[in-house]
């Protein structure tokens, strides 16, 4: 079947960065199978534009705010762009010592000393003054190649070899958060969510241990925090707020009110007056996406209450 791209204009000037929104991937329930596709990492990150003008360097959300002074070590790494002029699109990532991103980290990166933060590069918009967006991802991946000088902070997001199959298998095994599929042939369409690129999540499930609360409104939860027992000590995981609906956060307050205790459970985390702490056990099943060493990156949402269990049965799964 033949692919016939629609071009309005035929004007290879570059858009005004105010109109340069990152292209977005629809969701799928599986990959497309097909050598007009290729496979990227699903990272967990920061979707960003990276823009070089000159000297000057600057980083763009996708929603258009500057992120500049947040990521020095992003924007020394962007000087080195083997062009004059670049609007780069990728990702920001904190990763650990193995190279796994970590959203959590990313988030709180006081905490992570450990973790370096990198901009993963997977195209590129315009380049010494020209508009790309119009050209394939073939192509437009061919020059991002000639101008990503590889380094710590600064990297060129590699394709996935192999099937769809193969893909989905190596990322699975590996625990990473998903697969991005784009069309070889693809236009950049700015600021558009288009079939020509679709992204896969991979979700699992993990029980976790609520240790404490803080309350928000009266007679409500705010955050719940969550753990997981590595030996017989409890690790603080995360900050649980999505998916507490105001009725689920009283039920949950009768529950965990008279379990309170002044000691923090969590070996990892100081005590503070702003929070409850629980020393009875009760168990969630979180919908959670995470990799080894970062326990739990983003919460996706709460499922229902399950069952009371004795402390020590709740260990991490996954990421052993």
């Amino acid at each position: 079947m033949v692919r016939v791209h629609t071009i309005v204009a035929v004007s290879r000037a570059p858009l005004a960065l105010e109109h340069m929104i990152p292209m977005a991937a629809q969701p799928v329930k599986e990959l497309p199978e097909g050598d007009e596709w290729l496979y990227e990492l699903k990272l967990d990150g920061y979707r960003a534009l990276l823009v070089k003008n000159g000297d000057d360097v600057a980083i763009q959300s996708r929603n258009q705010k500057s992120l500049t002074r947040m990521y020095p070590t992003v924007i020394a790494a962007g000087r080195r762009i083997r062009a004059k002029q670049a609007v780069v699109d990728g990702e920001i990532v904190a990763i650990d010592e193995t190279g796994r991103p970590s959203f959590q980290a990313l988030q709180h990166r006081g905490l992570h000393p450990g973790h370096r933060i990198v901009f993963y590069a997977f195209d590129v918009l315009q380049l010494n003054g020209r508009d790309l967006t119009r050209d394939s991802l073939t192509k437009r991946r061919a020059h991002l190649a000639k101008i990503i000088e590889p380094g710590a902070e600064l990297r060129l997001l590699q394709e996935l070899p192999g099937t769809a199959a193969d893909v989905l298998q190596v990322v699975q095994g590996m625990g990473l958060e998903g697969v991005i599929a784009k069309r070889r042939d693809s236009l950049y369409q700015p600021g558009e969510r288009s079939s020509d690129w679709v992204k896969l999540k991979l979700e699992r499930q993990q029980e976790f241990v609520v240790g404490g609360y803080r309350l928000g409104a009266p007679n409500s939860i705010d955050v719940l925090l969550v753990g997981y027992y590595e030996g017989k000590e409890l690790r603080f995981a995360a900050k649980v707020r999505g998916g507490l609906i105001p009725h689920l956060r009283r039920s949950l307050l009768h529950v965990l009110k008279p379990l309170g205790t002044s000691r923090c459970p969590f070996s990892n985390l100081p005590d503070a007056d702003t929070s409850r702490w629980g020393g009875g056990v009760t168990a969630e099943e979180m919908g959670v996406r995470g990799t080894a060493k970062c326990r739990v990156l983003f919460w996706v949402g709460l499922l229902p209450l399950r069952v009371r269990l004795p402390c020590g049965r709740i260990h991490k799964k996954w990421g052993e």
